[in-house]
């Protein structure tokens, strides 16, 4: 009899627990810069972002969306923290952004650890790639290392003997210049590795440079370094005497800034913004028509980086419990995306295309990025074999 009552009482209790809370919207995270110099980038990224919910009525599988936008001030201490109040204080569904990659591996740990999908628009750290690859974690930008590795197959093609290697010291720098020297066939004579990201004043590498005598210089600098970096180059006479390769250094958000600097000097990337499909199409020209300017390769990968989740919500039918089937939707790569169809290996980082780029004047004499050719077709990152993931 006493076991009958203690099983009735049971029942009434668990009869009397409220039922799980039935989700009510999407929560996405969003970390990048928005305050000092490279605010530009996290500010354009933002705006694609909207532009994306926008082109999505706002809502994914049904349900409105909220994004809380966070300011890692670039620095990667400020990044974790802010990482971590999203998913423990917002209690956010997915996370994204990340435009620096020793602030993405400073704030990988927590989403892992908590189970929340986190979606890197920008950085690419080889560590991520490889050994602490999760299957928490998706890219819709690329590894840091293949689009220098891009450049370095370029530089082959121009018959390039000689190189030398510029870029700031942290793990996006580090990986550039490895990236490089993975595909390059000709000597590097000299390389540095400048304080980052204070050091604006680029006159003793320049130095090194003109007595090495190089057939070509690669350079790696976003923001306004690489705005310094094209200036102080010119100055030193240079330009016109060694060419300069870059990956990175000049994009829509520069241009105005780099102008006629950036002429004749050849990049590498996975999307411009002449990509010729109809997904990209559309992005371009509202984006340009909210904001009069061209959108950049960060607006780029974080307009797909929404349009990656909204895939993942609408195949778990707006249960955001179903971690496993909104993973294995996005292992599918089964969206629109403005670069172009492509695929995911097994670490979760696009196989993708690369393409050259180069400066032009479009119809109305602004300055904007043309694709030349494609360098690279389906290029995977070489670090997915230290991945563990099997799919």
């Amino acid at each position: 009899m006493r076991r009958i009552l203690l099983a009735t009482v049971a029942l009434a209790v668990l009869a009397a627990a409220p039922a799980p809370a039935q989700q009510r919207s999407v929560k996405i995270g969003f970390v990048s810069t928005f305050s000092g110099p490279t605010a530009v980038i996290g500010n354009d990224m933002r705006n694609s972002v909207e532009l994306a919910l926008d082109h999505l009525g706002r809502k994914m599988g049904g349900l409105p969306v909220e994004v809380i936008y966070e300011d890692d001030q670039q620095k990667p201490e400020v990044g974790v923290q802010k990482t971590q109040k999203l998913i423990e204080s917002d209690k956010v569904n997915f996370i994204a952004g990340y435009i620096w990659s020793n602030v993405l591996l400073a704030s990988l740990k927590p989403a892992v650890d908590s189970q929340t999908f986190l979606i890197s628009a920008n950085a690419g750290p080889s560590q991520i790639a490889g050994e602490l690859c999760s299957p928490f974690y998706f890219s819709t930008s690329w590894q840091n290392d293949q689009t220098p590795e891009a450049m370095g197959e370029y530089m082959n093609q121009k018959g390039v003997k000689s190189a030398f290697l510029i870029g700031p010291n942290y793990a996006a720098g580090k990986d550039m210049l490895t990236g490089v020297r993975a595909t390059f066939k000709g000597r590097i004579i000299g390389e540095e590795l400048t304080k980052w990201p204070d050091q604006l004043d680029f006159s003793t590498e320049l130095s090194k440079v003109r007595a090495a005598k190089p057939d070509a210089v690669f350079v790696f600098y976003p923001g306004a370094a690489g705005v310094q970096f094209l200036t102080q180059y010119a100055q030193a006479g240079l330009k016109g005497q060694i060419p300069l390769y870059t990956a990175f250094t000049i994009d829509s958000l520069s241009l105005p800034l780099q102008k006629d600097l950036a002429l004749g000097v050849p990049g590498t990337q996975q999307w411009v913004n002449d990509l010729p499909n109809d997904a990209n199409k559309k992005y371009v020209a509202d984006f340009r028509a909210k904001h009069k300017v061209y959108p950049s390769f960060y607006g780029a990968q974080s307009y797909d980086a929404v349009n990656l989740i909204n895939s993942a919500v609408v195949a778990s039918g707006g249960d955001l419990n179903k971690k496993d089937a909104m993973r294995a939707e996005m292992r599918k790569a089964n969206y629109t995306s403005v670069r172009g169809p492509y695929k995911y290996g097994n670490n979760h980082f696009p196989i993708q295309n690369f393409y050259l780029q180069d400066v032009v004047k479009d119809a109305e004499g602004n300055q904007t990025l043309k694709t030349v050719a494609t360098i690279v077709k389906d290029s995977q990152d070489k670090f997915h074999g230290k991945c563990a993931m099997k799919w």
